[in-house]
């Protein structure tokens, strides 16, 4: 089941020919990550302490369809797929009015916070996976 964020476009947002500059997108994306780890019971400031481990992204990609503007009322669909004991990705959809305006994914992994190598997802990320999983 996907989780959904409800955004607004804010000027700040914008770029100066007035249409969401290109990397505001990912930032939106990376609230709906954040929002999506509190919605799941995660203490988002515990977990981005990086005390217990991080998971950094390796990759990400935006691709775009429509114009997004100052004062767009968006819904951000996110969608979790694990791809390794280590690894997973973020499918996102940028809608409109339900119309498809963007599309993005980012890559993560999970590392070791003071080895800074790889490592298995913890047992809070896999119920958070199960969770935003296109199966659910």
């Amino acid at each position: 089941m996907p989780f959904i964020y409800q955004r607004s476009v804010y000027f700040q947002d914008t770029d100066a020919a007035g249409v969401v500059y290109f990397a505001k997108v990912l930032v939106m994306c990376h609230e709906a990550y954040e929002a999506s780890l509190a919605q799941s019971g995660i203490n988002v400031k515990a977990f981005f302490s990086g005390v217990e481990g991080a998971i950094p992204i390796t990759h990400a990609s935006v691709d775009f369809f429509h114009p997004l503007f100052c004062g767009d009322r968006l819904a951000i669909s996110l969608i979790s797929t694990q791809l390794t004991p280590s690894e997973f990705e973020i499918n996102y959809r940028i809608l409109r009015d339900d119309r498809l305006m963007a599309q993005a994914a980012t890559r993560h992994v999970g590392i070791n916070a003071v080895t800074r190598t790889r490592q298995d997802l913890s047992a809070v990320m896999g119920c958070w996976l199960a969770e935003w999983s296109q199966g659910e």
